[in-house]
């Protein structure tokens, strides 16, 4: 099962984990200051819009590969399915609610947080979207923060949980490594993002082994990611020197 656990991290997020740590080493040892440098999370991958739009729709597809794959390995193993990891629609209106209380409590000091960093010079400057502006831009960013959503809560709260418990972790050791690791992969933000991201997970981390609900978790997430991606040019082009 431990074997297990690391196939499906270096696979997914724990890749992404190790990706961000060589990412932040080299931030912090370039000859510009890291306030200085910009890190972008949605980019162009074609200049024709046509193949841009394939190429994105084909990342958004295989990067939720992880998540079908820990759905199967938890349904075939008799183990927690998705449904009793809390991802089901058995109570969509209190779910929904949760989620949208929790994308405002944690969405509004998040920025809080990004915009101190920024203002130390501990930040990189993050440019949630570079993507040209065509019918499909916004429906591509909403599905690329569904993708965030889904991979994320599903992968380290979900499947996590279940199988550090099944390797016998108490709560607090398994609500700390996730949160951690949930840091860690935001890490090449700067350190003011895994601080941010590191209290995110402890929230999300502790309300799961309260209520054993994912689904919120994810809405919340998803409305996180879908503000920011899609807001980023309104915001960028409404405060230039807050955002420059």
């Amino acid at each position: 099962m431990g074997a297990e656990v690391l196939i499906v991290l270096g696979l997914s997020l724990g890749a992404s984990a190790a990706y961000s740590i060589v990412s932040i080493t080299n931030k912090l040892t370039q000859p510009v200051a890291i306030s200085q440098q910009t890190a972008t999370l949605n980019s162009s991958l074609s200049d024709r819009p046509t193949f841009d739009l394939i190429y994105q729709l084909m990342a958004v597809f295989f990067d939720l590969v992880p998540v079908a794959l820990v759905g199967f390995l938890l349904w075939q193993a008799a183990r927690p399915h998705l449904g009793r990891l809390g991802v089901d629609f058995t109570r969509p209106g209190r779910d929904a609610l949760t989620g949208v209380g929790l994308a405002l409590a944690i969405g509004i000091p998040g920025i809080g947080v990004y915009l101190a960093g920024r203002a130390l010079g501990l930040s990189v400057n993050v440019v949630p979207t570079a993507l040209d502006a065509y019918w499909w831009t916004v429906p591509v960013l909403i599905l690329s923060a569904v993708r965030a959503g889904v991979t994320e809560e599903v992968i380290v709260i979900g499947y996590l949980f279940a199988r550090l418990r099944d390797l016998g972790w108490s709560k607090w050791q398994i609500i700390f490594a996730t949160a951690a690791l949930r840091g860690t992969y935001h890490l090449y933000q700067g350190f003011p993002a895994f601080v941010g991201n590191f209290a995110m997970g402890m929230l999300f981390g502790w309300l799961y082994n309260r209520f054993g609900r994912v689904l919120p978790l994810v809405i919340a997430h998803v409305l996180i990611d879908s503000a920011i991606f899609v807001g980023y040019p309104w915001a960028a082009a409404a405060f230039p020197a807050l955002f420059s």
